[in-house]
C-alpha cells in the first residue's frame, strides 16, 4: 500500500486526522529530505527514506517499488500532495496493480491566505516562479494571462538562491500590463512553521521584497484591500445584498 499525503505546513496541528493516522500506521516514510524532517520528530521509530531535489522519480520509484513488496509506505509532501507535489507523478509512474491513496492536505496559498486575512475569497490563480520544470517564457505568458482575468494571484516559489530576482520580474510583467503600483499585496514567509512572518504592501514595494522558496507571494485583483490590517478580496455579497 502506498499513501501520498499532504501534511499542510508541516506540524502536527495542521494535518487532517485522516494524514497523520495514515503515517502513523505506516512502516516507511519517503519525502525529500526537508518534508521528512518535518514530521520525523513525530514518529521517530519509523524508518525513512529520502532523497534532494531533482531525485523525485527516484524517490518515487524506490516508494512504488517498496509498496508492491506489500510493505504500508507512505510518500508526504508539504502542503497538498496533489498541488506540485508527488501525486502527480507517482500516478504516471504506478500500473494498475499498486494500492493507492492520495491524501489532500493545506496547501501553502490557502494557510498563507489565512495568516493575511482573506485574499483568496474570489477567483484565483496559482503559479509558480520555478523554471526548474517550466520554461520561464511559459510562465511570463500565465502571468499576462492572469491580468487579463483580473484574477488574485498567488506565487509559489518566488526567488531562490538561483534565481534571486524572479519575483522582480515578474512584478515587473505585471506593471507592465497595467497593473497600478499600489495594488494591494501580501507576503507569508515560513507558513506555520517557526519563524513564521507576514506583511502586506503595494505592488510597487513587493517589486524589491527579498522572497525566498519559504515565501508565498498573493497579488490582489482590483477590489482587494486592506481592512485593519488585513489583505481581503470582497466576493460582492454586501454590494448585492444590502441593495435588496
Amino acid at each position: 500500500m502506498l499513501t501520498v499525503i499532504g501534511i499542510g505546513p508541516g506540524k502536527k496541528d495542521g494535518m487532517t486526522i485522516e494524514a497523520y493516522q495514515a503515517l502513523e500506521r505506516s512502516e516507511c516514510i519517503v519525502g525529500y529530505t526537508v518534508y521528512v524532517e518535518q514530521v520525523r520528530e513525530l514518529f521517530p521509530d519509523k524508518q525513512y527514506y529520502t532523497t534532494p531535489m531533482t531525485k523525485e522519480v527516484e524517490r518515487c520509484e524506490w516508494a512504488i517499488t517498496q509498496a508492491g513488496m506489500g510493505r504500508e509506505i507512505a510518500m508526504v509532501c508539504s502542503g497538498d500532495s496533489g498541488v506540485y507535489g508527488m501525486a502527480g507523478l507517482i500516478c504516471e509512474l504506478a500500473d494498475d496493480t499498486l494500492e493507492l491513496e492520495i491524501l489532500p492536505g493545506v496547501t501553502a496559498a490557502c494557510s498563507g491566505a489565512s495568516v493575511l486575512g482573506a485574499p483568496l475569497t474570489h477567483d484565483f490563480a496559482v503559479i509558480s516562479l520555478s523554471d526548474r520544470l517550466t520554461p520561464w517564457d511559459q510562465i511570463k505568458r500565465r502571468l499576462r494571462a492572469v491580468v487579463m482575468g483580473d484574477f488574485v494571484i498567488c506565487l509559489y516559489n518566488p526567488a531562490s538562491k538561483g534565481r534571486p530576482d524572479y519575483l522582480q520580474k515578474a512584478c515587473d510583467i505585471l506593471l507592465e500590463e497595467g497593473i497600478d503600483g499600489d495594488r494591494v499585496c501580501g507576503v507569508v514567509h515560513n507558513i506555520g512553521r517557526e519563524g513564521q512572518r507576514a506583511q502586506i504592501m503595494t505592488l510597487a514595494k513587493l517589486r524589491d521584497y527579498r522572497a525566498d522558496m519559504f515565501t508565498t507571494v498573493y497579488i490582489g485583483n482590483a477590489m482587494t484591500k486592506e481592512y485593519n490590517g488585513r489583505m481581503v478580496t470582497p466576493r460582492g455579497y454586501r454590494e448585492v445584498y444590502e441593495k435588496k
